[in-house]
Formats: structure tokens, C-alpha cells, sequence
């Protein structure tokens, strides 16, 4: 969406560099799904949702700048 610059690049090497940074891959599980699909409220993009469900059942901040997160009251890290 050209929203990260560089993004491009990162992709080859993008389990890379999640090792690099010592992050953990977090796979969709179907709790996840059904709880996206059950969310109240305005947001409707479905990657959106499925982040917040992800950060409520795991107990997982979001990293984002979108503020839309605050309204399902998850915590949200950004700069």
C-alpha cells in the first residue's frame, strides 16, 4: 500500500529479521477468528480486527500509530 517505505525489501527477508529482532510469529487460530467475527463496534477492516482480537485473547499490545485500537481498549505502543 507503500505506506513503509522500503517495504519491498524487507519481504525476502522477513523471517529474518524477525529473528534478527527477537520477535515471535503469532499464527491466526480459530479462537482468533471467531473472536474477530464477534467484535462490537465501528471498525470493520478485517486485518483490523483480527490484530485486535489477536491483542485481547493473547494479551499482546498492538504496535500502531492508528488510534482506532483505543477503542477496544487495547494497549497500543507508538512514538
Amino acid at each position: 500500500m507503500g505506506k513503509l517505505p522500503g517495504a519491498a525489501a524487507l519481504v525476502p527477508h522477513f523471517d529474518d529479521l524477525l529473528v534478527q529482532e527477537s520477535f515471535t510469529s503469532l499464527p491466526v487460530a480459530a479462537a482468533h477468528a471467531i473472536r474477530a467475527g464477534l467484535l462490537p463496534g465501528p471498525h470493520k477492516d478485517p486485518f483490523d480486527r483480527m490484530l485486535i482480537s489477536q491483542s485481547q485473547a493473547e494479551n499482546l499490545p498492538i504496535i500502531s500509530g492508528d488510534t482506532i485500537f483505543d477503542v477496544y481498549k487495547v494497549p497500543r505502543h507508538w512514538r
